[in-house]
């Protein structure tokens, strides 16, 4: 394939200024469509693919994404580092809207996804004891708290199924198991790009306290509008991120992300 990127981003189509000298390609992939054409351009001279995950239009609910086709195509246009930045929801009082939240763990709660591309006839088992790359991870907190952000430089993401939000006992046993943060769409993208032995990290952008939570502080329920009031408003700062993220991305990778499949393989 003639088009290539270095660097990829998942996000919301608010994304799109971030990119010079736009282009979009279609990429077709073995596992269907990707959610939409994906967008080529620069970064501080730096070669950048941009997918939004849920479609231009936003019109793909989480469990409907095609998750495999997204991190194929990254894959496709040479891609080996991806910022995947998502809306969240809080399960602690110590982690507010408005925060960040650099993961460093996850936990799935999802049913029936596509979250492989092993499926035989060489049976695979890629390591995913720590989830996100850690040479990402710490330029990710590096450049949050340069632009002033309140970012935790840990945090479990807990994700959920959707498309419904969690009950109030879910979210209050996801509270007391000790976890940060509740969301639809980090699994299986974050696993996926570790099978392709592709670098990945989340920014999680607090939007809310999930309702369990709230419901014990007197807040109320979360809404889907609160959610989007809250992550418009911080929108630009995570784009300055971004931004600031691709401009100093290390041109060699020092982790172990792009050796995933080293002794993965039975047989």
């Amino acid at each position: 394939m003639q088009e290539a990127a270095e660097i990829g981003v998942f996000g919301g189509s608010g994304f799109y200024s971030l990119l010079e000298h736009l282009r979009e390609v279609k990429v077709e992939t073995p596992y269907g469509s990707p959610s939409d054409v994906v967008a080529l351009g620069e970064i501080g001279g730096r070669q950048v693919a941009f997918l939004p995950r849920h479609g231009k239009s936003h019109s793909l609910p989480p469990h409907m994404i095609n998750y495999r086709a997204n991190l194929w195509a990254m894959s496709a246009l040479g891609v080996k580092r991806i910022i995947g930045p998502c809306a969240a929801g809080s399960l602690k009082a110590s982690v507010k809207p408005g925060d960040f939240v650099v993961s460093d763990q996850l936990v799935d709660r999802t049913n029936s996804r596509k979250d492989t591309f092993f499926d035989g006839p060489v049976t695979t088992h890629v390591s995913f004891a720590y989830p996100y790359c850690p040479q990402m991870r710490e330029l990710a907190i590096a450049v949050a708290r340069e632009d002033g952000i309140t970012v935790h430089e840990t945090g479990t993401v807990v994700t959920i199924q959707g498309p419904r939000f969690s009950t109030v006992a879910e979210s209050r046993w996801y509270s007391s198991l000790g976890w940060e943060v509740i969301n639809m769409t980090q699994y299986p993208e974050a696993y996926l790009a570790r099978e392709l032995q592709i670098c990945y990290a989340n920014i999680a952008l607090i939007t809310d306290y999930d309702v369990g939570l709230a419901e014990g502080d007197g807040i109320g329920p979360v809404t889907h509008e609160s959610v989007i009031e809250v992550f418009n408003a911080n929108n630009e700062r995570v784009k300055r991120v971004i931004l600031a993220m691709a401009e100093r991305m290390p041109r060699e990778r020092a982790c172990n992300c792009g050796t995933a499949l080293h002794g993965a393989r039975l047989g």
